[in-house]
């Protein structure tokens, strides 16, 4: 029997994807993995995974790249001859089902893994993007089997959308973590904020920021972490303007790494503003740790903290209330520890990784 994962960056395979591929093969599948280079494919080859080059502009435009994805899909389907495809984020999703179809395969799945910044843009080009994207969705969708999503918001916008029918949804909670990587640790000595992700205002960077720059301005003794790419595309900030937050000392600046666990245990309290996700995997990595949550009440983000237990629910966009609440943990010291076991416990109940994959490996008809 055959599997084949169709994936838009490697890193996300044995980051995000790694427990699922082990599942699969434990049941006796052959796991083919497509990727768009060949960065660390040693590590998706050490899961016991076979790795297929399949070039991917995740981002671009290129209508012309997208057709050669098509037809390079296709070819790879046709050739391996799979039992089940799962192709996940925008792309992968879209030209995955498509191809699968177009090439015979019986059961094909897709997974939303968040709407991304076509979704939650308001400009004038994101709204073209989004009235293209939805019909290419809507395609795509109609060749899937199954599909997989990540928070009900995305479920219900999607159908509402009438980009596909209820019929054909399922959820899970997020991609799930891993409890025996990402285990609870004692909290450093100093007060000390993290974030984790992309440089991208979408995530939520820019109120990271301004709240992180108000405390320091009342609190030099408190430490303020980011971990993540400067990328080049539209939503991002450029590093010309991420340096004068470093450079005046409001934050320390790390670049991606393949161990993330390490700046979780340095951190007190996780924080996370994002404007939407599927379920951001960090907060779930964070809580696995039994770190407190600040994050957004947003679709994505609101499933991962019950309020003023395990954390706190920001609005959207409120880098005055970010730092309201980071003044509370300020202030209330005693209270991480206590907020920590809460979202050990809550992450323990409904994301451990087993849990979630067996509910993928169901709704995938995978016995």
């Amino acid at each position: 029997m055959k599997f084949i994962l169709i994936s838009p960056k490697n890193r996300t395979v044995y980051n995000f994807r790694g427990d699922l591929i082990k599942d699969l093969i434990s049941k006796g599948y052959e796991v083919i993995v497509t990727g768009p280079n060949l960065d660390g494919i040693d590590k998706i080859v050490e899961l016991g995974a076979h790795f297929e080059q399949i070039p991917l502009n995740k981002t671009g435009l290129n209508v012309i790249a997208d057709v050669k994805y098509l037809i390079k899909l296709i070819k790879l389907f046709k050739r391996q001859k799979p039992d089940v495809t799962l192709g996940y984020t925008i792309k992968p999703v879209i030209y995955g089902s498509i191809a699968a179809k177009l090439a015979g395969i019986k059961n094909i799945n897709s997974m939303v893994t968040g709407v991304g910044y076509v979704f939650t843009a308001t400009t004038k080009k994101a709204k073209v993007i989004k009235f293209f994207a939805s019909i290419l969705y809507r395609l795509g969708f109609s060749c899937a089997d199954t599909v997989i999503f990540q928070n009900k918001d995305d479920m219900h916008e999607f159908t509402e959308l009438g980009l596909l029918n209820m019929e054909k949804c399922q959820l899970v909670n997020g991609s799930g973590v891993n409890m025996e990587k990402f285990m609870p640790v004692e909290f450093p000595k100093q007060l000390t904020f993290f974030m984790l992700s992309r440089v991208m205002y979408s995530k939520g960077i820019r109120e990271y920021l301004e709240a992180a720059r108000k405390i320091k301005s009342r609190y030099k003794h408190v430490r303020f972490m980011l971990l993540g790419a400067v990328e080049k595309m539209q939503d991002s900030m450029s590093m010309e303007d991420l340096k004068t937050y470093i450079e005046d000392g409001t934050i320390e600046h790390f670049g991606e790494t393949n161990d993330v666990t390490n700046y979780y245990k340095m951190c007190s309290v996780y924080v996370l503003p994002s404007y939407r996700e599927g379920t951001p995997r960090t907060v779930l990595e964070a809580m696995a740790m039994g770190r407190p949550i600040i994050t957004t009440d947003a679709p994505g983000c609101r499933e991962t903290v019950i309020d003023a237990k395990n954390g706190f629910l920001i609005p959207v966009k409120n880098s005055d209330e970010l730092a309201e609440k980071m003044e509370w943990f300020i202030n209330n010291q005693d209270k991480i520890k206590e907020m920590g076991q809460a979202s050990y416990d809550y992450c323990l109940e409904k994301f451990e990784v087993r849990k979630v994959n067996q509910k993928m490996l169901d709704y995938m008809k995978i016995n």
